[in-house]
């Protein structure tokens, strides 16, 4: 297995990010949301610069579509929200096409087909009404999978067969079969991070990405900055054997995203959990 990453290796690129999450690599540029802000940030290599801004969002995650079009999970207000490649707004949508509303957007996931899945998280607490919903490439929007328990991150394998969705509150991966027009089927538990990490404490799972080679990398928040095993992103195979992990300073590594040689890792992280503005980061990390 391989070694933690040196934190001497790991380069900053915003030290002042406030709850940044949801990130994506798009045409030389790495964008990422600033929950706190409600904004969307854009990393030119250089600087950090507002790119898009939707008061009352509280995005969790950003996508942008092959027609150009950036979308954002508003996990606040309920919505869809939409940018023009320029980053001007675009009417948001807040329902599918039988008219269920979208409770806590929280991020998303393409599949081959044209399509991008996305997660409701639901309410808070008790309730156990997070959703997955399908955006298909003519834009009509479904609910394809329910009654999951704080739905997060999710991503689709690499053979466009397989959808892996993140139960937070559940410390778990779930797996469905993508069938035909984007629905699913057949769900099943695909890894308990506890018993991964031999129950040293709650592992409460965040983002999720793969990997060219199939790697699927798993992202944290957890609840007590002191936990064991806070700043650390998982990397499992496709049988969810723990193949290596990644070590950050921070305790909060929600989610993350890849260069386009896959050579570094771009992960948003949290030093400030519990209360705004959220003080975090956004780390530049190799990825070996």
């Amino acid at each position: 297995m391989a070694l933690p990453v040196q934190a001497a290796r790991i380069e900053i690129l915003n030290e002042d990010a406030h709850f940044p999450e949801g990130p994506i690599w798009r045409a030389g540029k790495l964008y990422y949301v600033e929950y706190d802000r409600n904004t969307v940030t854009v990393w030119d290599g250089k600087s950090n610069k507002i790119f898009a801004e939707q008061k009352g969002c509280g995005p969790s995650a950003v996508f942008a579509t092959k027609q150009g079009v950036f979308l954002t999970t508003c996990y606040d207000n309920g919505t869809i929200g939409r940018f023009s490649a320029d980053g001007h707004p675009l009417p948001a949508w807040d329902h599918d096409r039988d008219g269920n509303k979208f409770v806590g957007p929280n991020d998303f996931a393409p599949d081959r087909l044209g399509g991008i899945y996305f997660t409701a998280s639901g309410h808070p607490g008790q309730a156990v009404d997070g959703r997955v919903f399908y955006i298909a490439a003519d834009g009509a929007i479904t609910l394809v999978a329910s009654d999951l328990n704080a739905a997060n991150g999710l991503a689709v394998s690499l053979d466009g067969k397989t959808l892996y969705v993140i139960e937070t509150e559940e410390n778990r991966l779930l797996r469905f079969k993508i069938d035909p027009a984007g629905h699913l089927s057949d769900r099943r538990v695909f890894l308990n991070m506890d018993e991964l990490t031999h129950h040293v404490g709650h592992i409460f799972p965040d983002g999720v990405k793969i990997d060219s080679h199939g790697k699927i990398y798993v992202g944290q928040n957890p609840r007590d900055p002191h936990a064991p095993l806070a700043g650390t992103i998982f990397v499992v195979d496709s049988d969810g054997r723990l193949l290596r992990s990644v070590n950050l300073p921070s305790p909060g590594v929600p989610n993350l995203t890849f260069s386009p040689d896959e050579r570094t890792l771009y992960v948003t992280a949290l030093d400030q959990l519990d209360k705004p503005p959220y003080h975090g980061k956004i780390y530049a990390v190799p990825n070996e």
